[in-house]
């Protein structure tokens, strides 16, 4: 069905081609592994720069964020399939991603960031947990539901479509395991930080854009109480 509840108009989704709306999607799932490796990567020298933070609780701190990061998806992946369905799930996360930023203030004698601030941090940190969770268990199913099982040639399609989104998340984590990591320690981490933002931006504007075009899966209730 389309963003209307109405059935797909099949006639011009053709003409625009499925794998054109599916390909938002690589391009979305590319851009948040860039902001997610990109903050992860390089995420327990930043604590220690930043907030001060001694090797061993900075080290810390980062396992249960990644942890948090991993767990958000088993949660988030029930909810999208039994109640919200993923496009509203993935527009939501994406603007989280957008919006939070991490970058306390420092001047020339070093960084002394107040309380208030790593508090500030954390949350942002935990923001982008939840945000990790909405899109990494939706954009692959997503993107695969723009082709259409019954027809043939779009059944190739999406095989090949799987393919692709295994390259996006690669792409996203090699530039920012490397470039934005170089970034970060050598030219600052405002930039550092603010290129997957700008990233975020650029993929969720195309994003949206093609909303009325979609196809949506509609929820199908709890799973548990289709079981029992």
């Amino acid at each position: 069905m389309d963003s209307h509840n109405n059935p797909t108009n099949k006639n011009i989704r053709t003409k625009l081609e499925n794998g054109r709306l599916a390909a938002l999607s690589l391009w979305n799932e590319c851009c948040e592994r860039l902001a997610y490796y990109g903050m992860s990567t390089n995420l327990v020298n930043y604590l220690q720069i930043r907030l001060n933070q001694g090797n061993v609780t900075a080290s810390n701190n980062v396992t249960n964020w990644s942890r948090t990061c991993y767990i958000t998806p088993l949660i988030e992946a029930f909810l999208v399939d039994a109640y919200f369905g993923s496009y509203w799930i993935i527009t939501i996360f994406s603007i989280v991603y957008c919006v939070v930023r991490l970058n306390p203030s420092c001047d020339e004698n070093g960084c002394d960031p107040t309380k208030s601030q790593v508090v500030v941090c954390f949350l942002a940190l935990y923001l982008i947990a939840l945000g990790t969770g909405g899109i990494k268990p939706c954009v692959s199913s997503f993107g695969a539901d723009q082709f259409d099982a019954n027809d043939e040639a779009e059944r190739k399609k999406k095989s090949s479509f799987f393919n692709w989104f295994c390259l996006s998340i690669n792409m996203g984590a090699l530039v920012a395991s490397s470039v934005l990591v170089w970034i970060q320690m050598n030219v600052g981490w405002g930039w550092g930080f603010g290129i997957p933002a700008v990233a975020m931006f650029i993929a969720f504007g195309p994003f949206f854009l093609g909303s009325r075009l979609y196809r949506f899966q509609k929820p199908g209730g709890s799973p548990i109480t289709r079981i029992f």
